[in-house]
């Protein structure tokens, strides 16, 4: 019942006329060949990509020539032919291994189709050149298994119709999870350990070489997908961006179509690195329709599944020259090298596929290859890189591998049977298919090279990887140089090495810049734009105060609090700790001021002492004005307090001997003024007034209101007194150590106090400018008033902006200015008096002026 559905299921596919299938009897029987056969007690089947013929069969058949031209061989590949010949021959030679029982194999072309690669299969079951179905000329029990898969859709062509008569079949393709699959592929066994780790080993290469926009290219399939998932996750968690996807469908594998397709928009993105990923048959349409102009453009990432040195036309590999490729780590078998170069066409006269391979890879003329001689003397280590390998590939290791599992698990089978009793002999050694899969399914030895096989996929290796560097100069043979490594431990750890210097970047000597764009040098930051990938972003500088020290750097940071950032905002500089010290020329300047306004109120104070007793000392009240001027040396001297060091005592004493001194000066200059409006308003008769012109009157003005601002003092001391703190903020370079306020509201308190005594006085002088009296000081004290009151209502708003030693210089600029004001106005011109016009400092003369002003 299973024959009749497979006929009427492949029948129709393969309904081609026998001359079609005989096609060894046309001209060119030496480029299209069906199969070769060596015969043995048990047959292994082998399927290799070893030529192509593009033109169609019907064709061909109606102008031989024409087929001919479309003959398409990959040299390269023939080594997994010599790998199973080389496996095959020395199990015979094994008297451990299968004795009495010879292995024998039929080999055949899997072609780029679905149709021809069934019909290759379909041959294999039939034991003849001819595909029938459902008919063998030789028994089941001749052939164990099958070697094949090259990549994942030839697998699943020939499985689909091996499976149904349970064909052990070893793919020695990249493995593919989907072929994993026991329920639909139970008789189906990969050799190729898994790449579970490769997006992370690629990963490292682009994070190394920080190439962070990158392309892909990937078969358009679910192996594919399953690789773009995985890279593009790793990719985007460490910050390295997709500049583009292409994927080549499978099934449509034609050159032209691809150049057309997506090789221009590849060729046209501004991504420097493209990382290949697929199987051998898809990838060969990029190397068909890569420019050869654009050969420097390009820097290729290749993964172990696609030989990049495989050449299907003449310029092809010039464009890959600088790729670098992740190739799986295999171990040497011992005797390979010995054994290719060995071969030649001669050694296996029958073997038809070798003397097309001799022909096409030395290039023979037609008229040795009718002969069949062609360079006799001639091995395959003289053929250059891009036709033939002679170090073993990662393929014909696997297939290697693939030969001993097959009589390894044979040979399990022959001890069992030997054991029962039954025959030993090759003729006696009968088996079907499903019979093998007991003896694969746990296999698990040692080859040759010393490396563990493990048949069981839950138990399957993560595969290892050299990086390969491709080399190919003009005229001269190909290379593949080692330049790094990465071998997968554990999910977290890797062995990652690349050497730079070894690596040759086409026709550069650094490695090529792939980023979206440029990166931001230390002292800028990233700003990314919205609606664009990660890796494409603007520059800009970091904000006063922050730096950023590395490049590309998604946020600046801050100093810290002893540091300062330099002009570049790349370092960060220790702060140097200062204020506003005698020794700078500022504080020099200000102490020197102080101390000459002092140094002046006292001879001031000298001059009313020495001539007390002249009338226009005693004319303005002689206490009070020895206590204004005792008041002032104090307000010149308390300036001096705000530079220096600042210590606890000397914050403790810069406002509070500051307030009180100027409330009593400022209290003095009331007194003043009071005194003289009540000097007025006593002179007139009756007036009532002449009992508050006692002395102790103002005395008693001077006491209560330095009482008052002494009490806001002491509050503000038992409270939240001053104490020394560090400003960092103003200035980038320096950490300024300053008195801080403590209690801001009690600071204002007392300077609104000593401005509404201010204010007090001012209004009252202002009033009584023009008050008849001889030595009247209002207009003295108005000016000086106005002066004071203009300094310090300045003071409020430039003492809100500036920071650091300013601030300390503007509140000693103001106690300077208003104290120099003070005396100024009120004892400068009484001075002038005393000592430049002493004749006006006499009764006779107060008299006349007395009695002029009546007048």
């Amino acid at each position: 019942m299973r024959h009749s559905l497979l006929s009427m299921f492949f029948l129709p596919l393969l309904h081609l006329p026998f001359s079609v299938l005989q096609a060894k009897k046309l001209p060119c029987f030496q480029q299209v060949i069906h199969d070769v056969f060596r015969g043995g007690d048990l047959i292994i089947g082998g399927f290799f990509p070893l030529y192509s013929v593009e033109a169609n069969i019907f064709t061909g058949l109606e102008h031989p020539q024409k087929a001919c031209n479309h003959f398409q061989w990959m040299h390269k590949n023939y080594q997994q032919v010599l790998a199973l010949v080389f496996a095959v021959e020395n199990i015979n030679q094994d008297l451990n291994l299968l004795p009495n029982i010879t292995l024998g194999y039929q080999l055949f072309n899997t072609y780029h189709s679905d149709e021809k690669t069934l019909e290759s299969s379909l041959r294999w079951l039939t034991g003849q050149s001819q595909a029938i179905p459902n008919y063998s000329c030789w028994g089941q029990d001749k052939s164990p298994a099958v070697i094949g898969g090259a990549t994942s859709p030839l697998a699943v062509q020939m499985g689909s119709l091996l499976e149904l008569y349970k064909f052990p079949q070893m793919t020695y393709g990249p493995f593919d999870p989907i072929l994993s699959d026991k329920i639909q592929f139970p008789s189906l066994y990969q050799m190729t350990p898994r790449d579970s780790f490769l997006s992370g080993g690629i990963v490292q290469l682009l994070l190394h070489f920080g190439w962070t926009w990158v392309g892909l290219v990937s078969t358009d399939d679910m192996r594919g997908e399953k690789f773009l998932w995985d890279i593009t996750k790793k990719m985007s968690s460490n910050n390295i961006c997709v500049a583009f996807i292409e994927k080549i469908p499978v099934s449509e594998r034609r050159h032209e179509e691809s150049q057309v397709a997506f090789m221009p928009r590849i060729m046209e993105s501004s991504a420097r690195v493209i990382i290949i990923h697929g199987d051998a048959d898809s990838l060969m349409s990029l190397r068909h329709s890569q420019p050869l102009f654009l050969t420097t453009l390009k820097l290729w990432i290749i993964t172990s599944d696609w030989d990049v040195t495989l050449r299907p036309h003449p310029f092809g590999s010039h464009a890959f020259h600088g790729a670098l490729v992740f190739k799986h780590q295999t171990s040497e078998v011992p005797g390979f090298s010995h054994f290719l170069k060995s071969v030649n066409s001669a050694k296996y006269p029958g073997d038809v596929f070798l003397k097309s391979f001799w022909h096409s890879a030395f290039k023979c003329s037609n008229e040795n290859l009718e002969e069949g001689e062609c360079s006799p003397n001639a091995s395959l280590e003289d053929l250059p890189l891009e036709y033939f390998d002679m170090a073993m590939s990662d393929l014909s290791y696997y297939i290697y591998n693939s030969v001993y599992a097959v009589a390894r698990a044979l040979h399990e089978m022959f001890l069992i049977r030997t054991e029962m009793g039954f025959g030993g002999d090759g003729e006696s050694f009968t088996l079907l298919p499903w019979q093998v899969h007991s003896s694969l399914r746990n296999l698990q030895f040692n080859n040759s090279a010393g490396e563990e096989i493990v048949l069981n996929e839950q138990r399957n290796t993560e595969a290892k990887y050299d990086i390969m560097n491709y080399l190919v100069y003009y005229q001269k043979p190909e290379l593949l140089v080692k330049v790094g490594q990465f071998i997968p431990k554990t999910l977290l750890e890797h062995d990652f090495t690349i050497s730079r210097n070894s690596i040759e970047w086409g026709n550069s000597q650094i490695p090529p810049k792939s980023v979206c764009s440029e990166s931001c040098s230390p002292g800028f930051k990233k700003i990314v734009q919205e609606g664009v990938p990660i890796c494409c972003y603007n520059c800009a500088q970091c904000p006063e105060g922050e730096i950023s020290d590395q490049k590309d750097m998604d946020h600046c940071i801050k100093c810290p609090e002893d540091q300062y950032p330099n002009k570049d905002r790349d370092h960060c500089f220790p702060r140097t700790v200062t204020f506003l010290s005698f020794k700078e020329p500022l504080g020099l300047a200000l102490t020197c001021i102080a101390l000459s306004f002092s140094f002046l109120t006292v001879l001031i104070l000298g001059i009313f002492v020495k001539f007390q007793n002249t009338p226009i000392v005693k004319a303005n009240n002689r206490i009070l004005s020895y206590v204004l001027l005792v008041s002032l040396t104090l307000c010149f001297l308390c300036s001096i307090l705000f530079i220096g060091y600042p210590t606890s005592a000397r914050c403790l004493l810069q406002q509070t001997v500051f307030g009180i001194v100027f409330t009593v000066a400022v209290s003095s200059i009331l007194a003043k003024t009071v005194t003289v409006v009540l000097a007025f308003k006593a002179t007139r008769p009756g007036s009532k007034m002449k009992r508050w012109m006692q002395p102790r009157v103002s005395g008693f003005v001077v006491f209560i209101c330095s009482m008052i601002q002494l009490a806001l003092c002491g509050t503000w001391l038992g409270t939240s007194p001053p104490f020394p703190g560090l400003d960092t903020h103003s200035e980038s370079d320096q950490i300024i150590i300053i008195c801080e306020m403590g209690s801001v509201i009690t600071f204002y308190s007392i300077l609104g106090y000593m401005g509404f005594l201010a204010l007090g006085s001012f209004t009252v002088a202002f009033l009584a400018r023009n008050l008849p009296d001889t030595f009247n000081e209002a207009k003295f004290i108005t000016f000086s008033m106005l002066i004071f009151c203009s300094v310090w209502m300045s003071f409020i708003p430039a003492y809100q902006n500036p920071k650091g030693k300013a601030v300390v210089t503007i509140e000693i600029f103001c106690i300077l200015a208003s104290s120099a004001g003070l005396l100024g106005c009120i004892f400068i011109p009484k001075c002038y008096v005393i000592l430049l016009r002493p004749e006006r400092n006499t009764l006779e003369r107060l008299r006349q002026k007395a009695d002029s002003g009546r007048c």
